[in-house]
């Protein structure tokens, strides 16, 4: 976990008051429950069954145990309603530069548009990123995604390069 990241935040959403925090095992079923309520991540196999939930949990235990990731939740009225993975990387380009790296990013699709996603996302950009000292925070969003694209344009982030990824065959 990134132990330098100012949680848990309370925000004001319109649908009342939340609190963006990390998440723990107790989120494991949440978290995976948001995944496959997108249709994109749902298409790549996030559908949330039963056998897959050890490979979720182990990975949620991986990533809060790596001193440079974090997996942080929207709790809402005691509910789990967001979710996204932060990884903070050194870098040498732009004079050593440090990165904050987006991922994961979801909001239940019932409650899009309610300013949580929103919130979530000023946070990192006005909070997190120069808790770690990140020098600008970057986000790759499946071409698919336009409704993505276009909040992403609206809260400041620049559509500047095109993502390549390579498919390794596991076992």
């Amino acid at each position: 976990m990134i132990d330098a990241l100012p949680l848990p935040y309370p925000f004001a959403s319109r649908l009342g008051s939340a609190v963006l925090r990390r998440a723990t095992a107790d989120d494991t079923d949440a978290v995976i429950a948001l995944l496959a309520d997108d249709p994109i991540s749902a298409a790549r196999g996030d559908v949330a069954s039963a056998d897959d939930r050890p490979a979720y949990a182990q990975a949620l235990l991986e990533i809060l145990a790596e001193p440079s990731n974090d997996l942080l939740v929207v709790e809402l009225d005691g509910a789990i309603v967001g979710t996204l993975q932060l990884t903070s990387i050194p870098g040498m380009a732009r004079r050593g530069a440090r990165r904050l790296l987006v991922e994961a990013v979801r909001v239940r699709s019932d409650l899009r548009s309610s300013g949580v996603g929103s919130a979530v996302m000023r946070w990192v950009g006005e909070e997190a990123a120069p808790a770690v000292g990140a020098a600008m925070v970057q986000l790759t969003s499946d071409a698919a995604r336009t409704d993505a694209h276009r909040f992403y344009e609206r809260l400041g982030y620049i559509g500047s390069h095109l993502g390549f990824k390579y498919a390794v065959e596991t076992a």
